[in-house]
């Protein structure tokens, strides 16, 4: 359907489901870039050198027809490098946006016995 990009569509995908979870919820996750890139810095190297393994001894591949056919380093495509920062973001603006949503159930649902 998307042909080269339906790797980047699936990326905008991941990103338009979970980074509007920042805004509703105020969660600013986004605000603090240096915290951010730490947190993905740690496990970046860990995501390229299994990509390179599976990739070198035949694991899995990248269908050349879904992938705009740019290679980074380790023959690894461009759009996995971006999954690599993309996919981490939206797991930690998911989990404070479950965690958001908890607290605001608890505060506006939850019946707390009263203190007379």
């Amino acid at each position: 359907m998307f042909g080269h990009w339906s790797y980047l569509a699936i990326l905008a995908f991941v990103v338009a489901g979970s980074w509007w979870l920042e805004f509703a919820f105020r969660l600013k996750v986004l605000r603090n870039p240096r915290r951010l890139l730490a947190t993905i810095a740690a496990v970046v190297p860990a995501f390229i050198l299994w990509d390179w393994f599976a990739i070198a001894h035949g694991h899995w591949f990248f269908e050349p027809n879904l992938i705009l056919g740019i290679f980074g380093p380790f023959g690894i495509p461009l759009e996995e490098y971006v999954f690599f920062v993309v996919v981490p973001i939206a797991s930690i603006l998911t989990l404070e946006g479950v965690s958001a949503f908890g607290s605001w159930v608890k505060r506006t649902f939850v019946v707390r016995p009263s203190t007379k």
